[in-house]
């Protein structure tokens, strides 16, 4: 899936996010029904939703779309677990103000990459000249780690079938470095729905890598757990 959100719970309806890779879909699908009866299954433009009977519910979204290659199977469910079983070629880009993470992704597994530490300053409340000087600051440090993870970015990109872009950490970072120059070649590609990771380090890399290949399921407990 391509820049979609998580899905719109109800008010009051406690909501959580796990991931699942496609050889484990089926399996994950049978527990649920075994803890909330069986389901009814509705493809929608957002995933594939799954409503129990005691009102619980699930939707499923895929870590990219078919694009002209579609998951075969004899159900919806199968047919959502081959698709994201597909090798597909991802270029990660993960950047926060404590750090960044840049990777070339196949198969949830990290095929060659770079992080790095570039520290940018919080907000300050003081005011006048002193907070005037801190934000040109706060300003240069932040041009300096966006320039500086686009180099990174477009060196680990190169020679790799980058077939997408898999944002996360800080939206504005992110996409102020998706935005420069050296990755111009870069911006033309579809991206995956964007991810909040925390600073990016080499297990939060790993695991954002595993997530970006693996089904994004968006649960809705019954109503009153």
């Amino acid at each position: 899936m391509i820049e979609n959100g998580p899905a719109t719970g109800r008010p009051g309806v406690a909501m959580r996010t796990a991931f699942v890779a496609g050889q484990r879909l089926a399996g994950w699908v049978e527990r649920f029904e075994a803890s909330h009866g069986a389901v009814q299954l509705e493809e929608r433009d957002a995933g594939l939703q799954l409503s129990a009977p005691d009102g619980a519910g699930a939707l499923l979204q895929p870590p990219w779309p078919a694009d002209g290659r579609p998951g075969r199977g004899a159900d919806p469910v199968a047919r959502m677990a081959s698709l994201a079983a597909q090798s597909r070629s991802l270029g990660l880009v993960l950047v926060r103000r404590g750090g960044y993470a840049v990777a070339s992704v196949r198969e949830g597994r990290v095929v060659v990459s770079k992080t790095g530490t570039r520290h940018v300053q919080s907000r300050t409340a003081a005011g006048g000249w002193s907070q005037q000087r801190f934000a040109r600051r706060r300003a240069n440090q932040a041009d300096a780690l966006v320039e500086a993870v686009a180099e990174h970015a477009a060196r680990i990109f190169q020679g790799q079938a980058v077939e997408y872009i898999a944002p996360g950490g800080d939206r504005t970072l992110t996409d102020l470095v998706l935005a420069e120059q050296a990755l111009k070649e870069y911006a033309r590609l579809p991206r995956l729905a964007f991810m909040d990771v925390p600073d990016p380090r080499a297990d939060v890399l790993k695991k954002a890598a595993a997530d970006f290949c693996a089904i994004r399921i968006v649960v809705s407990d019954p109503p009153g757990s």
